[in-house]
């Protein structure tokens, strides 16, 4: 599991390999990942948008942005978490993402930004 704390916000990220299959005649690996937004801060926090830089081991590289998270923008109470499965496809077997999600702090009305450590995406198939 990959952790990380920014302004109070902890990211918790689990990834699985899901499998293969050909599209457009060639074969993509297919990721899931589950992501645990825990608020460790005094504030109630909502998450408005994401961005996500997604990198394979061809060297390519796909950015993702958009609002909330699957179709939500999750209002997070001081103790609480929100938890969202989403997933990804690749050209190769092995990759890599990060990220930041932008969120606004209730009491304070600023933004801020909370770091997506980056996290490894592998084929068990693919690891030596």
């Amino acid at each position: 599991m990959i952790q990380q704390i920014t302004r109070g916000i902890k990211i918790s990220i689990e990834t699985n390999f899901e499998g293969t299959f050909y599209k457009n005649y060639r074969v993509h690996f297919a990721f899931g990942y589950q992501i645990t937004i825990e608020n460790q801060s005094k504030d109630s926090v909502q998450l408005t948008s994401r961005f996500w830089k997604i990198k394979d081991a061809l060297n390519r590289t796909e950015i993702v942005e958009g609002e909330g998270v699957i179709g939500r923008k999750p209002v997070i109470k001081p103790g609480e978490s929100h938890t969202y499965k989403s997933g990804c496809l690749l050209t190769s077997p092995f990759g890599s993402m990060s990220g930041f999600y932008s969120m606004v702090n209730f009491t304070s009305t600023r933004k801020f930004k909370v770091t997506i450590p980056s996290f490894k995406l592998s084929a068990p198939f693919a690891l030596n």
